[in-house]
């Protein structure tokens, strides 16, 4: 179920869509780069030969041009050329006469620019973007000593040169084909040194000055909004800190660099680093005048009282909760002295969450919703109502109520256009329809999502939906391809959510278990118990009860029954301490299996009518259909057949609708099963043989289900049984049939030792 609190953090450079960055000295400028930006510039006003078409695209290209941080001479004439290839070789051969040339012809370039003030028809017109940067640019070289723009231009020569060397790399070697070879040492020095002098050209970080103003706040709100909306799309978290190290050498008190460097260090779960940069932010924060006093209070008091909160909730996410708590408590003190209600709310929203995280009851919830509704904070207020459906689903209540307050949260999410709360709701009602057994529906629910477009702008070229709910109901739809048999389709799911969400981001954890809980299945459904015992260490490092759980199936079906008891009962006590009410039950009907293994039948009953009893009380249609199909292999097992295909009917129909293929496949074995031994007792012959073949009709619907899903123990079980029966019926064909597809399969399968009786 996804988290609604995920998005309680404070991210002062997300709030109003900017970042402040006013701390800089200079606001712009003189590099290399922009040199070349303004030939572009310069030709594309003088040049009469450009089409319309490169025109429009190269229009578009100005401003991530003007903003972005410098490139490589490589990298901007390849931008160029994918929109105009004529005027980007017009600007590499202007720019390689001026290198080749003298200091002059820099001067008289800066002094043969179009003057914005004189323009008025042209791009270059002063009020116009481009007008601007050239103003800008022309103002910031006349600034400029005789020894600056002597080192300008020698910048200049070196930037072309880099690009010249990697243009042509093999132009040395060729003019030296007739170099004695003596001399390889001082040659393999010579190409080391040429490579470490390329590498950071490619790299733009070591070689790269500091970044204007502009440039600066584009890059952080960009980088910001990536991580965001659609983190694939942002720099790798390497490359991204290499560029936040660089500009923070040049302005260590940039503080929302600091704020960007703790969010991509929260990407790789780096605790030391991210508890550095969030301190560092803090330290530093200038607010706005605007926004120096907040609720009466000094804005350096609002800083630490939310310095205190993010805190709180860097704790929390690594599970230091009892460091989150004294910060907790550090934040609601500052805040309770100052009056600010806003960062109480956030604050108890929190001690909610961590209440619920140690595992204690709390009844702060509703009490966090009146307050937020009482300050008009929609936000918080809907987080606290799905926080609230998400504990009554836990807690046993019905569906139709969670149903309608998500309902009346969703008008509340559509009257304030919250996007990201309108896919935490279809994602909570996704699972909770899967929770309560309803595979339809929790199917209906995810394709909604997915279908839906986000109320958000959409910039950049990011990825709609791109949050944890988005991951949740894409991990929902790959585990209900795979128990209908739909490997293929699960499994490009599961490849689409490795492209959107890689291994290094924040949910990648949720696909990685669902990937590894779909192969345990396949490799448990085949009998490769060896693989499925491989997985099990991978499922364990990413959630401990599943792990547990999963290595006692694994035990159980090796008949080591010893171990997996103890597991089973260890693991059973947890779930029971921590209230999880779904692998509580399902741990129950693995003790009874083992108990079945025992022969120990009516041993197994309380453990099975216990089961039902809780998954009728909290609802659990599906769950408690499973304990009825258990309940009647053990009353099949007791002797009494006719009880086991009475209570059977009660569990078929939500099995047959909204189950697993293996689940429906043992259903109808069991149907089957319970038909041959009541077909005994039938009266007359013809009874008896009527009997007999609607079991085997039955037993061909199961096998159809388990072959789906590649469960070939099960296969050949249907083959035996289908070669006795044509054998009570006089079928000799069919029953010959029946007998080769068991012996090939028994041949690729050797028994495990479980005889088929005592299986469900």
């Amino acid at each position: 179920m996804a988290s609604v609190h995920e998005s309680l953090y404070f991210n002062p450079m997300m709030t109003n869509g900017v970042v402040h960055a006013n701390v800089f000295g200079v606001k712009d400028w003189v590099t290399p780069y922009k040199i070349t930006v303004l030939m572009l510039l310069d030709e594309m006003t003088i040049s009469t030969s450009i089409t319309l078409l490169d025109r429009r695209r190269l229009n578009k290209l100005i401003l991530p041009l003007l903003q972005s941080p410098d490139m490589t001479l490589s990298q901007l004439i390849k931008t160029v050329e994918d929109s105009c290839p004529q005027l980007a070789y017009t600007v590499h051969l202007r720019l390689q006469l001026m290198a080749d040339g003298e200091l002059k012809d820099m001067e008289h370039f800066f002094d043969m620019l179009p003057s914005p003030f004189n323009e008025t028809e042209s791009e270059a017109h002063k009020t116009s973007v481009v007008g601007l940067f050239m103003r800008h640019m022309v103002l910031a070289y006349n600034k400029l000593s005789f020894s600056q723009v002597y080192k300008l231009y020698t910048a200049l020569q070196q930037y072309y040169q880099s690009y010249e060397r990697k243009d042509s790399p093999a132009a040395e070697p060729a003019e030296d084909t007739d170099m004695e070879l003596t001399n390889t040492e001082e040659l393999g020095g010579k190409m080391e040194k040429e490579e470490l002098d390329l590498e950071p050209s490619d790299d733009e970080v070591s070689t790269r000055g500091p970044l204007s103003q502009k440039q600066a706040e584009y890059f952080l709100a960009q980088q910001a909004y990536l991580l965001k909306n659609d983190e694939n799309k942002a720099l790798d978290p390497a490359a991204l800190q290499k560029e936040l190290n660089n500009m923070l050498k040049f302005n260590p008190d940039f503080a929302e660099a600091h704020y960007l460097s703790y969010l991509n260090s929260m990407r790789v779960q780096d605790i030391f680093n991210s508890t550095d940069s969030l301190l560092h932010y803090f330290d530093r924060l200038i607010l706005p005048g605007g926004d120096s006093k907040s609720n009466g209070d000094e804005g350096c008091g609002r800083s630490l009282r939310y310095a205190a909160l993010n805190l709180a909730a860097l704790h929390c996410r690594f599970g230091h909760y009892q460091q989150a708590e004294l910060a907790l408590q550090e934040a609601i003190r500052i805040a309770q002295e100052s009056n600010d209600h806003v960062c109480l709310q956030h604050c108890l929203s929190w001690l909610y969450l961590l209440e619920q995280m140690k595992g204690s009851d709390s009844t702060l919830t509703e009490h966090a919703v009146k307050m937020a509704v009482h300050f008009c904070l929609p936000y918080l207020a809907s987080l606290g109502i799905q926080s609230l459906v998400q504990q009554g689903a836990v807690g046993g209540k019905t569906a139709n109520k969670l149903m309608d307050a998500l309902k009346d949260t969703d008008l509340l999410h559509w009257k304030h256009s919250l996007s990201e709360l309108i896919d935490i709701s279809i994602a909570q009602k996704t699972a909770i329809w899967r929770m309560y057994g309803k595979s339809t529906m929790a199917l209906q629910q995810a394709q909604v999502l997915l279908s839906m477009n986000s109320l958000e702008p959409v910039n950049l070229g990011v990825q709609q939906n791109n949050s944890e709910a988005f991951a949740v109901a894409l991990c929902h739809l790959s585990e209900l391809h795979a128990e209908q048999g739909l490997f293929a389709a699960a499994s490009e799911i599961l490849k689409h959510l490795r492209e959107r969400f890689p291994p290094h981001s924040q949910h990648a954890k949720l696909w990685m278990l669902c990937d590894q809980k779909i192969q345990f299945d396949r490799a448990m459904n085949d009998g490769k118990y060896h693989m499925a015992d491989s997985l099990v260490v991978g499922i364990a490092a990413l959630s401990k009860t599943e792990g547990l759980y999963r290595k006692a199936l694994v035990l159980k079906a090796r008949n080591q029954t010893t171990e997996a008891y103890k597991i089973l009962q260890r693991l059973l006590l947890y779930c029971e301490k921590i209230k999880g009410t779904e692998m509580t039950i399902r741990v129950m009907l693995s003790l009874a299996e083992l108990h079945w293994s025992s022969s120990c039948h009516a041993v197994a009953l309380p453990l099975l009518l216990r089961s039902l009893a809780v998954s009728r009380e909290y609802h659990l249609q599906y769950l408690a259909s499973e304990c009825i199909l258990h309940l009647a292999f053990s009353q099949l097992m007791l002797g009494i057949p006719e009880q086991a295909l009475n209570i059977l009917h009660m569990a078929i129909e939500p099995i047959l609708a909204h189950g697993a293929l293996l689940d429906k496949g043992r259903a109808m074995l069991l149907v089957a099963k319970c038909q041959i031994v009541t077909a005994s007792s039938e009266p007359s012959k013809q009874q008896k043989t009527q009997a007999l073949e609607v079991a085997v009709q039955n037993l061909e619907e199961a096998g159809t289900y388990f072959t789906k899903v590649d469960c070939k123990e099960r296969v050949r079980d249907i083959y035996y049984l289908q070669a006795r029966l044509y054998h009570s019926l006089g079928k000799t064909a069919e029953r010959n049939k029946c007998a080769m597809l068991f012996r090939q399969h028994n041949q690729e399968l050797p028994s495990q030792g479980v005889p088929l009786i005592t299986r469900l």
